[in-house]
C-alpha cells in the first residue's frame, strides 16, 4: 500500500538518528538501522534477541552506493549485481574500515544488497546512509511478510513501521560470497545456483554451496561462525512442530498421518500443508500449497503465521520437488524450519 511522503520522512529520520525503523523489501519485512553506527546496529541485535555472531545485511538503494562499502568489489559482485539488482540477491564481499564489527558480527566482509521494492528504495535514498536490516521479527521465527506479523512478533520494540503490504517474494534473498575465487552460495532463495552461474561462468568462476552453521543446544556461539546471514540450520521456525513429508513412492505417506496423530493429536491441532498430495483423515485440517515455485514461496511464510495463530501444534508439510533448483530456496526453508 502506498506510504506518504511525510511517512517516508519521519522514518528516514529516525534511521539517522539512531532508531529502529522495520519497512517492506520483496522478500520479507526488515528491521533497519544506520549501517555505520554501532550503538543504531547493537538496538537489532537487542530488538530480535538476535546472538552478535550473526551477521546482518546492508541495504542501499543502487550500485553506486554499495561499492563504497567495499574496500575491494569483486569482478563476480559487479557482474551479479548487474544481473540481479535492484532484487533478492545478498553479495558478500571484503567490507570498508567505516562499517563497524557489530555489523558484519566482527567478519571481514559484508552482506550488501539492493531492495526491489518502491517503499524500501524511497527510504534508502531519503535516509541517504547504508541501513542494516535483517529480518523483523525474534530471531529463529518465522520472517515477517506483512507489517502485521512486524507488530506481532516486535511490538514497541521498534520505532516506525512503515506498511507497504504484503512482500512479493515471500522468502529471504540468496546470499552469495564474492571474497573468495570461486562463488560460495551462503543461503539459496528465489535466484537459483543456475542463474548465478550463468553470470560469473563467463568469468571463470564456478558456484559452490556452503552447509548450514548448526546452533548449540546452549547459549554459546556455534563452532563455525557463519560466513554470512541467514546460515543458522534452525530458522524461519514456527511454533508447531514441523514434520516433512515425501510424496509416493519415497514415503507411505498414510503411516506418515498416522504416526502425526499419534504424536500430536492429544497436544492440539494437526494440519496438513499438501502441494500435490490428496491424503486426509478426520481431524486433520489440510491446507492446499500452489504447485509452482514462486507463489509456493510467497504463501509459505503466511501459512506458518496462520498455522500459529490458530494453535496449530504439529504441521505435516509436503516437501517440494527435489530435482528442480527453481524449489531450492523453498526446501531450504522447510529444512530448517523442521529442526
Amino acid at each position: 500500500m502506498p506510504v506518504s511522503e511525510s511517512a517516508l520522512a519521519q522514518a528516514a529520520q529516525r534511521l539517522r538518528e539512531g532508531g529502529l525503523v522495520a519497512f517492506p523489501t520483496e522478500t520479507v519485512y526488515g528491521l533497519g538501522a544506520h549501517a555505520l553506527d554501532p550503538e543504531a546496529v547493537a538496538r537489532i541485535y537487542t530488538a530480535k534477541g538476535r546472538p552478535a555472531w550473526n551477521p546482518v545485511i546492508v541495504h542501499v538503494p543502487d550500485l553506486a552506493h554499495a561499492r563504497p562499502l567495499s574496500r575491494a568489489w569483486p569482478a563476480t559482485a559487479e557482474a551479479l549485481a548487474g544481473a540481479f539488482w535492484p532484487g533478492p540477491l545478498t553479495l558478500v564481499v571484503p567490507k570498508a574500515p567505516m562499517i563497524p564489527d557489530v555489523t558484519t558480527a566482527g567478519r571481514d566482509a559484508v552482506g550488501i544488497r539492493v531492495p526491489a521494492h518502491p517503499v524500501a528504495l524511497a527510504l534508502l535514498r531519503e535516509a541517504a546512509i547504508p541501513v542494516a536490516a535483517p529480518s523483523a521479527n525474534r530471531f529463529t521465527q518465522v520472517s515477517p511478510t506483512t507489517a502485521d506479523d512486524v507488530a506481532r512478533s516486535l511490538g514497541d520494540r521498534v520505532d516506525c513501521l512503515l506498511d507497504g503490504g504484503p512482500c512479493e517474494v515471500g522468502i529471504e534473498s540468496t546470499v552469495v560470497d564474492c571474497t573468495g575465487p570461486d562463488v560460495v552460495l551462503l543461503r539459496p532463495g528465489m535466484i537459483s545456483a543456475a542463474e548465478i552461474a550463468q553470470v560469473v561462468s563467463p568469468l571463470g568462476v564456478t558456484v559452490r554451496t556452503a552447509a548450514p552453521v548448526s546452533l548449540p543446544h546452549d547459549a554459546g556461539a556455534p563452532v563455525e561462525a557463519p560466513r554470512g546471514p541467514g546460515m543458522v540450520d534452525r530458522h524461519y521456525a514456527p511454533t508447531a512442530e514441523v514434520w516433512l513429508v515425501a510424496p509416493p513412492p519415497s514415503h507411505d505417506v498414510q503411516e506418515a498421518l498416522e504416526a502425526a496423530f499419534a504424536a500430536g493429536v492429544d497436544r492440539g491441532p494437526v494440519r496438513a500443508l499438501w502441494r500435490t498430495l490428496d491424503c486426509s483423515r478426520p481431524g486433520l485440517d489440510v491446507q492446499r500449497m500452489p504447485t509452482d515455485p514462486a507463489p509456493y514461496a510467497r504463501a509459505l511464510y503466511r501459512a506458518l503465521h496462520d498455522a500459529d495463530a490458530a494453535g496449530v501444534t504439529l504441521l505435516l508439510i509436503e516437501l517440494p520437488p527435489t530435482d528442480d533448483s527453481a524449489w531450492d530456496g523453498v526446501r531450504d526453508r522447510l529444512t530448517r524450519a523442521s529442526r
